[in-house]
């Protein structure tokens, strides 16, 4: 068994224990949980009958740890990984991996010399009908790319930013691009392509906080295909979509529902056999906007781990996102179109 501890209990820690202290990951097991707030540790220790400490250091020197999930707030990642590191022991941590490139790369440094894996989360990918859509682009199947879309129309409302100081702020946290959008831009990206350069607008339209709420991007992909990512948690008064399509000279693909995981069309000029079946076989409804990913996530670190397997997403992999999130948030902030390869890396995000 690989034996998991998670570092922060809030909000996305509820899924993450779930699965390792529910026994629905067969080969992983929940050892430990550790939040500064005691009291917060201790719901989930007590529910999965496992010690909770308010101290990480403490927890690392009192339990066997194979895997530590960092799921704190995204400004503390990056020190929590780092301090992390030293214990040799592998770590997951939430989206976004930072808020900062310097921060990004540093975490990656200081894993690489601890000679331990980084697994950042990006369950999307593992959503059944995004890997057939996957499977589809590897094969060909769309010629030459022209234009990808994610739609993230989420309800996000202000009792949700007023559970914790932290949220929607520019030091810890960020806006819709960065918090709730950010798998969708490292879906968009992993389909399409590197991207050439970004232009954007946003606004902070129905909530009191620092950061955004609704943003609007274009994307111009090095392989000459264009990119839209339309971005809101101002959806009323619930979540409405949370979506990817792909359109190509040969065929075109929608993964929709809540959470990118609902097969909505599935289109090519060549048909073969199985795409009769596509629509019934890749189509899932996710009971809610974290969908199902979570599970096969940790099946492939677990597996990983194991067995050797490459990792899907690494600290690297992950910082491509970072970069694009941090160039649309520079073309925000100036009112420019920014190149990725002339961008400052710089914006208010983190600061």
């Amino acid at each position: 068994m690989v034996k998991f501890a998670l570092v922060g209990c809030g909000r996305i820690a509820k899924r993450h224990a779930e699965l390792l202290g529910g026994g629905i990951i067969e080969q992983g097991e929940l050892v430990a949980v550790c939040d500064a707030d005691l009291e917060k540790a201790k719901v989930y220790g007590e529910k999965y009958s496992v010690p909770y400490y308010a101290d990480m250091h403490e927890m690392m020197r009192s339990v066997e740890v194979d895997v530590v999930s960092v799921l704190t707030e995204s400004g503390n990642h990056s020190k929590n990984v780092i301090a992390l590191s030293q214990y040799g022991k592998h770590i997951v941590v939430e989206k976004p991996m930072a808020l900062t490139l310097a921060d990004a790369d540093a975490m990656i440094a200081a894993c690489e010399e601890a000679g331990v894996k980084l697994f950042v989360v990006k369950q999307n990918r593992f959503n059944v009908p995004v890997v057939k859509l996957r499977e589809a682009l590897e094969q060909g199947r769309f010629g030459r790319l022209v234009l990808g879309t994610v739609r993230v129309r989420w309800c996000r409302p202000q009792a949700y930013y007023n559970q914790d100081s932290w949220r929607g702020t520019w030091a810890m946290d960020g806006g819709v691009l960065t918090n709730q959008a950010s798998h969708h831009v490292d879906l968009l990206e992993w389909m399409m392509g590197e991207v050439e350069s970004v232009y954007a607008m946003a606004s902070t339209a129905l909530v009191d906080i620092e950061a955004e709420d609704t943003a609007v991007v274009t994307l111009r992909f090095k392989n000459g295909a264009l990119g839209v990512i339309e971005a809101t948690t101002a959806t009323r008064p619930r979540d409405l979509e949370g979506s990817l399509s792909i359109v190509g000279e040969h065929g075109a693909v929608e993964v929709g529902g809540i959470a990118v995981n609902e097969m909505k069309a599935w289109r090519f000029a060549e048909e073969t056999d199985d795409d009769q079946q596509v629509m019934e076989r890749y189509s899932v409804n996710p009971p809610n906007v974290y969908g199902f990913g979570h599970q096969a996530y940790y099946e492939h670190v677990v597996d990983v781990i194991e067995n050797g397997q490459p990792q899907l997403v690494d600290g690297q992999g992950a910082r491509k996102s970072l970069a694009l999130i941090v160039a649309i948030y520079e073309s925000i902030e100036t009112g420019k179109e920014v190149f990725l390869s002339k961008s400052t890396g710089k914006c208010r995000l983190g600061a």
